[in-house]
């Protein structure tokens, strides 16, 4: 009878092995050691996490660059893409000095020709698309992008602090990169775009201080609303314009440094005092 049992035994886990292999399962999902399975074995995206160069963070990348040498010549990205892989790619081809911009996520003609000098850079043939040895080596020589620099907070660069910037509690507003930093001992705390006056009404340049702060304000002059408003040089100030959010750089202040990023702004005002220094220059 025990022979007997054993057969029977034998003949159903015979049978169970049969209906696992055609459902696709392995001998390891059901606790039997093997050898791990392709998928556990592929290599890693360049962009999982952690870069070759030794950054951290979460993937910015959504296609993976496979370490398949027959893919290298692959395009992955070229100009009318636009994907979070191409806000990745501005960002690393930033921190090497080849972009000079803020990550769009879109693929244009000016990070085609940013693709092209560091692949000129590497010896690569300089064709202003992403294969996947671009790729490969982007990411070996650069880090996983951070998200301030993923979505940074200005559009333009902040250029180096004017020296006058460099101690105290300073709103530093640059002409020649149009943005403001608000700065504590010589620390950005916080950055935003700007714009400044006309040919005919320009914004003064030079060491100023807040004069008083305005919440609300409407200007007597031109009647237009100047929310959160910093005067530091008789009526000029910095304030929110929503005519700089809806047009950008195709308009023009009455003599005050526009700011389009509002919350920013609000938050900057809630920290600015009266007393502190602003310094406008080029």
């Amino acid at each position: 009878m025990q022979h007997r049992t054993s057969g029977i035994r034998r003949a159903v886990l015979a049978a169970a092995a049969v209906t696992l292999a055609a459902t696709g399962c392995t001998t390891q999902a059901v606790g039997a050691a093997s050898a791990p399975s392709a998928a556990a074995t592929a290599s890693p995206s360049p962009s999982s996490g952690a870069s070759a160069a030794g950054g951290s963070g979460p993937a910015a990348s959504a296609s993976p660059v496979a370490a398949d040498p027959a893919r290298a010549d692959e395009v992955l990205m070229a100009e009318g893409t636009e994907t979070e892989q191409v806000r990745e790619l501005q960002a690393r081809l930033r921190q090497l000095g080849h972009f000079h911009r803020s990550p769009t996520a879109f693929y244009g003609s000016m990070t085609a020709k940013a693709v092209s000098a560091f692949q000129g850079k590497q010896g690569l043939p300089e064709t202003g698309k992403v294969d996947g040895t671009t790729w490969a080596r982007l990411t070996a020589g650069s880090r996983t992008p951070t998200a301030g620099e993923l979505r940074p907070p200005t559009t333009n660069e902040l250029d180096k602090p004017d020296e006058r910037c460099m101690t105290g509690r300073v709103l530093c507003i640059s002409k020649e990169s149009r943005t403001l930093a608000w700065m504590i001992d010589g620390k950005v705390v916080s950055a935003m775009d700007v714009r400044f006056g006309s040919e005919n009404t320009p914004t003064r340049e030079g060491t100023f201080k807040v004069d008083r702060k305005e919440r609300e304000w409407e200007s007597t002059l031109y009647h237009t609303a100047m929310p959160y408003s910093m005067f530091f040089s008789g009526g000029q100030a910095v304030h929110y314009s929503s005519d700089f959010k809806a047009r950008g750089y195709n308009g023009g202040s009455h003599g005050c440094v526009n700011v389009r990023d509002k919350e920013r702004l609000a938050s900057v005002f809630g920290q600015v005092k009266v007393g502190d220094k602003v310094v406008v220059h080029w």
